[in-house]
């Protein structure tokens, strides 16, 4: 199987520039910038997004945590705002400079929070004094949840396809690209069916379509992969919907109807329904049963 990191991009700045404009558009402010916070070492962001601003005085500023707003916002993981930036008493005034140098009085900060660790802060903020209510920070916050969501989704989808890269390993001495008997790799291939389901799951959540449309392609790749190797005739067409595979895959695993609801956002008779049609298309009667015609015809892995 050839390398799958291409397929997924390691740079989160376009989800940070989404999410700049769904922050004016929510707020009204005219001015919103961000970035992401620096994996590994002592928690630090830096502003790398601007939308609204009239200068390049906030670009590549590096924010530590605890200095200012924004790193005080991410230190304790807590939306914060002050009405007048440079009177502000209640953070350090480190980055009063470049704040100046663009303008702002009133800013909102956002931090971004996955799985209890911060990935990024957003701000908002106007260029006079202005009290920013409760109402305002509720729309920016509302924003930040959007991301929130966006970058989890992302997550799972890079630590699927690294199970994809890492979990089967091919035989000494195979050729790169070499197909693995999914029989003979025990556990190893339940961590790949693993991956596949997750990534199913997760197409129907992602509002990304060019992302979306790769991991697509990621997934069908992989169910092939298992008895076809690549370069040989393709497969005809699936017979089942793009949801007859999302529940296919997770009932591959062992789930119950509730259980795969739960995982695709369905409720379980629409799962049953979804499953029946894969039976009857696939001409099977059980569960097993289809789950067997899906494998023998490359539709899961």
């Amino acid at each position: 199987m050839r390398t799958l990191e291409p397929l997924y991009p390691r740079d989160d700045g376009d989800q940070i520039r989404r999410a700049l404009l769904t922050l004016l558009r929510g707020t009204g402010l005219p001015v919103a910038f961000g970035g992401m916070v620096q994996p590994g070492g002592p928690p630090r962001m830096t502003i790398t997004e601007l939308a609204g601003t009239s200068t390049a005085a906030l670009r590549g500023l590096a924010i530590n945590a605890g200095a200012g707003l924004g790193g005080k916002a991410l230190a304790l993981g807590l939306p914060l705002r002050v009405d007048d930036y440079p009177e502000a008493r209640s953070i350090s005034h480190e980055y009063d400079g470049p704040v100046a140098a663009e303008g702002l009085r009133s800013v909102v900060a956002v931090p971004i929070v996955v799985r209890r660790e911060v990935r990024a802060v957003l701000y908002g903020a106007v260029r006079q004094r202005l009290a920013l209510g409760d109402r305002l920070v509720a729309a920016a916050v509302n924003a930040g949840r959007e991301l929130e969501r966006r970058l989890t989704d992302r997550d799972a989808a890079r630590t699927a396809l690294t199970t994809l890269r890492t979990a089967a390993p091919r035989p000494a001495g195979s050729a790169p690209d070499a197909v693995l008997d999914p029989g003979a790799a025990g556990p190893d291939w339940e961590e790949v069916r693993q991956a596949h389901a997750e990534l199913r799951g997760l197409l129907r959540r992602i509002d990304d379509p060019e992302l979306r449309d790769r991991l697509d392609a990621v997934a069908d790749r992989l169910a092939g992969a298992v008895t076809r190797p690549e370069g040989a005739t393709p497969a005809p067409a699936s017979p089942l919907s793009p949801r007859e595979t999302d529940v296919l895959a997770c009932v591959a695993l062992g789930c119950t109807n509730a259980d795969v609801a739960e995982q695709l956002g369905l409720r379980p008779e629409t799962v049953k329904s979804y499953l029946r049609a894969a039976m009857r298309k696939l001409g099977a009667h059980t569960r097993l049963e289809v789950v067997v015609a899906a494998r023998r015809a490359a539709l899961l892995p």
